[in-house]
């Protein structure tokens, strides 16, 4: 993962401010990819927006994740345990709710791709998503 910090994390599903206040302090803005897994569950693909979310002009930085899978139930409070291995690109506004929706589903089928590729592939299987600790670890 050239120029990318590597960042885990293991934290609940809705991540608070302490999770996004320990981030790495060089962790570029953007959408990335990676793996994530709900619970001790499987492990699936998963986009992440890093920032401020300018659409919506937050003046909070946060992290939101999209686990590419439909789950048959709500996973509220449980722990939502993350890989990022790529960046996908910055975080940018938008002139409208259809064309940020738009991105979305383009970053969503870039994350998709980029995941099946053998060096994302190997991370799915990590040590990581079955280990009982439940706190950030900065990988680099």
């Amino acid at each position: 993962m050239k120029g990318i910090p590597e960042f885990r994390a293991s934290v609940q599903a809705n991540f608070p401010d302490s999770v996004v206040d320990n981030l790495p302090g060089d962790i570029t803005t953007g959408i990335y990819y990676g793996w994530a897994c709900v619970g001790h569950g499987d492990v699936h693909k998963m986009v992440m927006s890093i920032g401020w979310n300018p659409y919506y002009k937050n003046t909070k930085k946060s992290m939101e994740t999209h686990v590419i899978h439909t789950f048959k139930e709500d996973f509220y409070g449980e722990i939502l345990s993350i890989v990022i291995v790529g960046y996908i690109r910055a975080e940018k506004s938008f002139e409208s709710l259809d064309s940020l929706i738009t991105a979305i589903y383009s970053d969503i089928s870039e994350a998709k791709e980029k995941l099946d590729l053998p060096e994302h592939q190997c991370m799915k299987d990590d040590n990581f998503f079955r280990s009982n600790e439940n706190n950030i670890m900065n990988g680099h």
